[in-house]
């Protein structure tokens, strides 16, 4: 047996699920020279209809000791041509097989009620889990639609196993309101969280691009409440942000209409803030009488922010800098096997005008890694050390030995 980890994937848009599945089943398969350890299937919303048949047809086909999945707006993977391709809201089904000797593989399956307090001790998460910190397990976790308790649990992961790495997403359906499909093993759940702990001989990096570049310069939380900021740098925030989008290029002040964000700075000391070191957060609401603006995060006296927009170039932008950051990083060691693709349902061909274009840059840079993937209701992965649920994210995990 082969002490190499394996990994492959294959993509399939027959419009039979039967044929679907063999296609990528035999093309996965044939990939490798041993037998596989770990399946992750993702399948496009276009199969609704079709959910409850996927997990009885693979099993007739392939042998898996543990499998994942869930459905998607879009699904990524290798298509018979051998390009990587993102499709949306078309038939199509992303099989992705990995061989990983010397990996222990806990599958997992939570809901809700199941999750401890967030006052609990760190060994209530860990019986939940069921895996101890001392091996550093790395997770891979697929939710449902507006999961509750899936910022909960990632705020107790990364409590009771500091250091650890989580990615994954939340199962979308393309359409307001859809069904959704959760797959593990052999049983289709339609709510809570599926995924995998990985212990042992594998290493699992990120790259978690937000898509959006700032505008002015950093400012401090001087009076805040809950997720309502009251003051900023002394000043009410609203007047503040007046005045910086007046002072904007005409360009920006049309995209600050409707894309305007706030990044929260992750690290306390950092003084030169770079891309990559602030959690991007959506604009709620404003008073325009008090002058406070309402964002989707807690905020704190002290914490320093600063205005972002999104846009195409932006989001390009932000991709590629965080991928040539990677290869820096990243020039020795052991080369990677392969990768994972979370994608925001905002992101593609929607914001970019073209297809395949994140996966397109990240093949441009780690041109031999098999990448599988879906598209996301939102992606988990990490941002200053710490786990959070993004939207219009692109989350990327890399796998490789160590």
């Amino acid at each position: 047996m082969s002490d190499q980890m394996q990994w492959a994937n294959a993509l399939s848009t027959r419009p039979s699920l039967e044929a679907a599945i063999a296609d990528v089943v035999q093309r996965a398969t044939s990939s490798l020279t041993e037998r596989p350890d770990l399946g992750i299937v993702f399948i496009s919303s276009a199969f609704t209809s079709e959910f409850s048949r996927i997990l009885p047809l693979l099993a007739e086909r392939l042998s898996v000791p543990v499998l994942i999945g869930c459905s998607g707006g879009g699904v990524v993977g290798k298509s018979q041509w051998g390009f990587t391709q993102e499709l949306e809201a078309e038939p199509a089904l992303s099989l992705t097989l990995a061989h990983l000797p010397g990996v222990d593989i806990k599958p997992l399956h939570i809901v809700a009620e199941d999750l401890p307090d967030l006052d609990s001790s760190p060994n209530a998460w860990t019986d939940l889990i069921g895996v101890s910190p001392a091996s550093s397990p790395q997770f891979i976790l697929l939710s449902g639609q507006f999961s509750s308790g899936i910022s909960n649990l990632l705020q107790g992961l990364d409590f009771a196993y500091p250091g650890s790495v989580t990615i994954g997403g939340q199962a979308s359906s393309g359409v307001a309101g859809g069904r959704i499909a959760l797959f593990l093993n052999d049983r289709l759940h339609r709510e809570g969280i599926v995924g995998v702990a990985l212990s042992g001989n594998i290493v699992l990096e990120t790259i978690v691009s937000q898509g959006c570049r700032p505008i002015g310069e950093p400012c401090q939380v001087t009076k805040g409440e809950r997720n309502i900021i009251l003051e900023l740098d002394d000043k009410v925030p609203l007047v503040l942000l007046r005045d910086l989008i007046a002072n904007s290029s005409e360009e920006d002040r049309v995209l600050a209409q409707r894309s305007l964000f706030v990044g929260l700075a992750m690290d306390e000391f950092k003084q030169d803030l770079q891309p990559g070191d602030f959690l991007i957060r959506n604009i709620l609401g404003v008073d325009p009488n008090a002058g406070a603006i309402a964002i989707g995060d807690l905020v704190r006296p002290g914490q320093r922010l600063q205005f972002h927009l999104r846009d195409a170039q932006a989001s390009a932008q932000d991709l590629e800098l965080l991928l040539q950051r990677y290869q820096d990083q990243h020039s020795t060691g052991t080369y990677p096997v392969g990768a994972l693709m979370f994608s925001c349902l905002g992101r593609g061909e929607g914001l970019y005008g073209k297809p395949n274009f994140d996966s397109g840059l990240f093949k441009s840079y780690l041109k031999d890694v098999p990448l599988g993937g879906f598209f996301c209701g939102g992606e988990i992965g990490p941002v200053g050390g710490n786990t959070f649920l993004h939207g219009y994210t692109s989350v990327f995990g890399i796998c490789r030995q160590p």
